[in-house]
């Protein structure tokens, strides 16, 4: 006899019937294991039934808000002149905003000197020569809407967003005036705006404005 006839105290048929009932078992065991697992997701099901309260004590966090810095606004030479001045007419300004914090900042408008607060001309584009004859006193170029005292309010026709840590340069459509009596000296010249005295801006989350972008106030 085979040491497997031995071992299970038969012949071949005992051990397939030994075998089967193993497998039976198995079987048997395996459905009890899910049937199981139905139970427990079902308790689960049935314990959220009830409705037990869960309290909370103390779950409070720390968290810290980032400081704001200004924005910086100069001049720039790199936009579209599309309308250029003219003895008595209006043109367009670039400037571009910098933008120092890590979180975006929205635009709405700009505060200006008094409108005798004039720019100063230059003969090359990256304004650095001065332009003879056209200076901050004779040239008669100031900002458009602004009035007789320094500090009035213009609101953008747009809010433009500025990104963080980015810059944006923006063409303000004749948002520069020139004087019927600006001199002639002042022809073929590019000009220094006047500083501005405020801007109005808010930080927070908001989708930057693409650089280039053209804007106005118009009031």
């Amino acid at each position: 006899m085979s040491k497997f006839s031995e071992m299970f105290g038969g012949g071949s048929s005992d051990a397939w019937q030994y075998s089967a009932n193993r497998a039976k078992r198995a079987r048997r065991a395996k459905i009890a294991s899910a049937a199981t697992g139905i139970l427990v997701a079902g308790a689960a099901v049935v314990f959220a039934a009830t409705n037990w309260t869960v309290g909370l004590t103390g779950g409070t966090g720390s968290a810290q808000s980032q400081s704001v810095s200004n924005l910086t606004v100069a001049a720039t030479t790199t936009g579209s002149f599309s309308n250029q001045l003219f003895p008595g007419g209006n043109g367009d300004a670039s400037i571009t905003i910098t933008n120092p914090n890590a979180e975006p900042v929205t635009v709405t408008g700009f505060s200006l000197p008094a409108n005798t607060t004039y720019a100063t001309g230059y003969s090359d584009q990256a304004l650095t020569s001065a332009q003879s004859g056209c200076t901050s006193s004779s040239s008669l170029v100031s900002w458009n809407y602004a009035t007789s005292s320094s500090g009035s309010a213009h609101t953008l026709t747009s809010p433009v967003t500025v990104g963080a840590n980015a810059s944006l340069t923006v063409t303000l459509t004749n948002d520069a005036s020139m004087a019927l009596t600006t001199p002639a000296a002042c022809e073929s010249t590019y000009f220094k705006m006047p500083a501005m005295t405020a801007i109005a801006a808010t930080a927070g989350a908001a989708t930057a404005t693409s650089s280039p972008a053209t804007d106005a106030w118009t009031s």
